[in-house]
């Protein structure tokens, strides 16, 4: 086959997320180590994921590119860059743009939070062909505030309530906790997912991010063979829950070894398959 012919093969990235509490440094060199060649970077309070000359001298030092940035919407992070969505995503762009990554994830607007879904729905697709850099968001799942009378702070995330949303993150685990089919989704909804969060779920109602080798609820071989398949074009990122390694060096290491071992072996599209 032509090399013009050739159906692109999507890319493979570790995220920083699991290291929101550690120096993002940590983050890059144990996925250097574990042979990834791109990171996501999540904007935390650590300044080094905020200042694109800090980052790109990690970039520098550990051989690997900044391809994503993950934009502070978690909770935990809600005063980073001020309490403005739009805020928030001006300065992810900008931190993208300085590094040459492609694409900033954002999380969707919480119930109480119309202005900034209007924006999502009317500007944000101009805004992405403005400045070159995908924003796209990512699909979250119902949670209740206890006490609360069952308030949710997302929306419940069927399928129809992103249909007005023009770029989107297919997070596997969040889909799992909303009762979503992440074959059915991606067949859906494929020509808009730009970003691919990528774990196994334990099928007990939470996000439980677990490595894609371990036993879950997910067809994550089936969903990456599809992926390798359509010529997806995205990226695919490792986002993991990795605290149960996060003291023992060996452990941590082999676990991203193995589950960066797996995702290439399904990715490559005359690869084997288990």
């Amino acid at each position: 086959m032509s090399a013009s012919r050739t159906k692109p093969r999507p890319r493979l990235l570790f995220s920083t997320a699991p290291f929101f509490r550690y120096p993002v440094r940590e983050a890059f060199r144990h996925a250097a180590e574990a042979g990834f060649e791109a990171v996501e970077v999540m904007v935390t309070q650590d300044p080094h994921t905020q200042e694109p000359h800090l980052l790109s001298r990690l970039s520098e030092e550990f051989g690997l590119e900044v391809a994503a940035v993950h934009a502070p919407f978690l909770l935990l992070t809600r005063r980073v860059w001020g309490s403005e969505p739009t805020g928030k995503i001006y300065r992810a762009v900008h931190l993208a743009e300085e590094l040459g990554a492609t694409i900033v994830v954002i999380h969707p607007p919480y119930r109480w939070q119309a202005r900034f879904r209007v924006w999502v729905e009317d500007q944000l697709a101009e805004f992405s062909a403005r400045t070159g850099v995908v924003v796209a968001v990512e699909n979250m799942f119902p949670i209740k505030i206890r006490g609360d009378r069952g308030v949710r702070l997302h929306a419940s995330q069927a399928l129809d309530d992103l249909e007005r949303v023009p770029y989107l993150v297919l997070d596997t685990s969040h889909a799992a906790v909303a009762g979503l089919d992440i074959r059915d989704f991606y067949r859906q909804h494929g020509d808009r997912i730009q970003h691919v969060h990528l774990s196994n779920n334990a099928g007990k109602g939470w996000d439980s991010h677990l490595p894609v080798d371990q036993e879950g609820v997910l067809p994550l071989k089936e969903f990456l063979d599809d992926l390798a398949k359509d010529g997806f074009a995205g990226n695919v990122s490792l986002e993991l829950d990795l605290r149960p390694w996060m003291g023992d060096g060996r452990s941590l290491h082999d676990v991203l070894v193995r589950n960066r071992e797996f995702c290439e072996r399904q990715l490559t599209p005359a690869g084997p398959r288990d």
